[in-house]
């Protein structure tokens, strides 16, 4: 549930297409855990970031039912390109028939796998935005590997960084993990960081 603020914010900023509202309808209709769908505030701050860099090459680890991978398709370039890695079945039959009915169907390539075999086939350096939004458990391997993949000036942008404010006293894997990658984020000098309270919190990273 959104509360009042978070209502005028999604209010006063870029709405979201019939078809994102379709896919949104979809998954809490759908899904067994629809709050791990991106809101449009998420999606509309990723939105933002491609459009300031000028992005023309994405890669997200972790699809779910396609609603932010859509969504940022809509900022790219006709000849943009954004790789989205997603090991479910059922998400991936899902988000692609959603694809097939937008005009930016063209600029989404779907890897279907494990998301660490998945960024085994990229190129160093060949992205200009990497999104995380995937299980918590691997998100330091993710973050180490996004680090190569994105060129410098890129960005990295690592959603559910707050984990519902766990990460404050962690206690479980997750929280763990999500809090010691905080750390490992906050001391690396070879990123300027921002940890915005967006929802459950995004990770700006910029490669330097």
């Amino acid at each position: 549930m959104i509360n009042k603020l978070e209502k005028y914010c999604i209010d006063h900023s870029n709405d979201e297409t019939n078809l994102l509202k379709e896919i949104k309808e979809f998954t809490y209709n759908n899904e067994p855990a629809p709050q791990m769908i991106s809101d449009s505030i998420v999606c509309n701050t990723l939105l933002s970031i491609i459009k300031m860099i000028k992005a023309e090459n994405i890669l997200e680890i972790g699809m779910f039912t396609g609603y932010s991978a859509l969504f940022m398709a809509q900022g790219l370039p006709n000849s943009g390109k954004i790789h989205t890695c997603e090991i479910m079945d059922r998400h991936v039959n899902n988000a692609s028939q959603f694809f097939k009915r937008s005009k930016h169907n063209h600029k989404i390539s779907i890897h279907h796998g494990e998301a660490l075999d998945c960024l085994e086939t990229f190129k160093i350096a060949s992205f200009d935005l990497i999104f995380i939004d995937a299980d918590k458990k691997n998100y330091i391997e993710y973050y180490n590997r996004a680090f190569k993949l994105v060129r410098k000036g890129g960005v990295i942008v690592l959603d559910n960084m707050l984990w519902g404010g766990s990460v404050i006293k962690p206690n479980d894997l997750e929280s763990k993990t999500l809090s010691k990658l905080g750390k490992i984020i906050n001391n690396d000098d070879r990123i300027f960081n921002i940890l915005l309270p967006i929802r459950d919190g995004i990770m700006v990273c910029i490669k330097q």
